[in-house]
This record gives structure tokens, C-alpha cells and sequence, in this order.
């Protein structure tokens, strides 16, 4: 019994550093992936968007996963839906 409770007390620090990780590192990852995920397959056509190459923009057509920005009058650029930071201002209703 002695051994056991031995054997415990020298693997707490490295369960601690486990729970530790999980809950400041892979957590908070993992929320903001599932917030990414969903901000991508809510684009809609006339959002304003940015990729996360700096391209400012505003979604034209959407396919299954491809994206139109158009970025002037006369220019349109194809994008990857995964290639869409962020929303800057979604399209009034």
C-alpha cells in the first residue's frame, strides 16, 4: 500500500501538467477551431470578408468549397472556403 501511494505521489506533478495542458492549451484550440469551422460554412453571398492572406473583400458566389471574393468592379479572385479568416461585416437582410 505504501508503494502505491510512493508511486502516486511521483506521477502527480506530471497529471497535473496533463490537466494543466488540457485546459489553457489544447481547450481553448479546440473552441476556437469549432468557431472558425462554423464562421467558414456560414459564409454568405455580399459578406466582407479578409483571408488569411490580408485580402479584403466581399464573397461573391460560393461552391461547395470554393469562394469568389470580389475585390474591385472588375476583379474576382477564387479562394478555398478554409482560406477565409474572418467575417469583417456580414450582408445586411
Amino acid at each position: 500500500m505504501n508503494d502505491i501511494l510512493q508511486m502516486l505521489a511521483g506521477l502527480s506533478p506530471i497529471l497535473i501538467m496533463v490537466v494543466v495542458f488540457y485546459f489553457f492549451l489544447i481547450r481553448p484550440q479546440q473552441k476556437r477551431q469549432k468557431q472558425v469551422n462554423q464562421m467558414q460554412q456560414n459564409l454568405a453571398k455580399g459578406d466582407q470578408v479578409v483571408t488569411i492572406g490580408g485580402l479584403h473583400g466581399v464573397v461573391d458566389a460560393i461552391d461547395e468549397n470554393v469562394v469568389v471574393i470580389k475585390v474591385n468592379e472588375s476583379q474576382k479572385l477564387r479562394f478555398d472556403r478554409s482560406a477565409i479568416r474572418s467575417v469583417v461585416q456580414q450582408e445586411q437582410a
